[in-house]
């Protein structure tokens, strides 16, 4: 096991399972994908050498972000990163991770209209490239951007970011096995994505993430990391006059 994969093995405060699985979409030959956070140890940070911002493995179909790197992305509405803290299927969770979770509304703003429909159009030119090369697009890929932009839709609606697609899932389903002709997948997709404009314009949802409260959840976090004395880490905790006769 490497260095990096053992920060995954023994720092991780959440993981969960993405993928159809936490989507509600899986079928027999579906794969297990595991998402994660890990803390690296701030005494990591003091010398040269930085940790991981993310780590892939130690198990098969398995990422993991560091905890300030996971913060960033959410705050910047990142789809892939957001599904992670909805996610169903929760694997393990340690106190730190029971706080990010608690965190979860302070990632959400309209901002994820912008992030969600841009992701959105970027894979659907992807798909009529598939089209134009091939005759049929990769039906999988389009089942996932269906569900992406009712997931979308819905958040901006709601202000709630569920993922499981619930009563969606056979008609998804007919669209991955290419039993929905492709133009209609089209329209879907225009239709879905109109749907989210004007949704976007009369949103619940605040018109940017509460950075200071991620951060601050951040900073605790870290500090706590720094002041626990943990040989295996090298953690010194140093003592300062503060020319008092005390110490601070």
């Amino acid at each position: 096991m490497t260095p990096s994969e053992a920060l995954v093995r023994d720092h991780t405060v959440y993981s969960c399972v993405m993928g159809s699985r936490a989507f509600g979409l899986a079928t027999d030959d579906s794969d297990t994908d595991l998402r994660g956070v890990f803390l690296a140890p701030t005494s990591l940070y003091w010398g040269f050498e930085k940790p991981p911002a993310h780590v892939e493995g130690p198990a098969a179909e398995q990422f993991s972000w560091e905890l300030e790197r996971f913060c960033a992305l959410a705050l910047r509405t990142n789809p892939n990163v957001l599904e992670c803290l909805h996610s169903p299927l929760v694997e393990h969770i340690d106190d730190t991770g029971r706080e990010l979770l608690a965190l979860r509304d302070a990632f959400l703003s309209r901002q994820a209209h912008q992030t969600f429909v841009r992701y959105a159009d970027g894979q659907r030119k992807k798909l009529e490239a598939d089209v134009r090369q091939y005759g049929a697009p990769r039906w999988k890929h389009a089942m996932h951007l269906l569900r992406l932009l009712v997931s979308c839709r819905d958040l901006l609606r709601t202000g709630r970011l569920v993922i499981d697609v619930g009563t969606d899932r056979e008609p998804l389903l007919a669209v991955k096995r290419g039993e929905v002709p492709w133009p209609e997948v089209e329209r879907r997709m225009t239709r879905l994505t109109a749907e989210a404009d004007t949704a976007a314009l009369h949103s619940p949802l605040p018109p940017e993430p509460d950075h200071a409260r991620v951060e601050d959840f951040l900073i605790r976090t870290r500090r706590a990391s720094a002041l626990q004395a943990d040989p295996d880490d090298q953690v010194v905790e140093c003592l300062v006059d503060d020319g008092g006769g005390g110490v601070r």
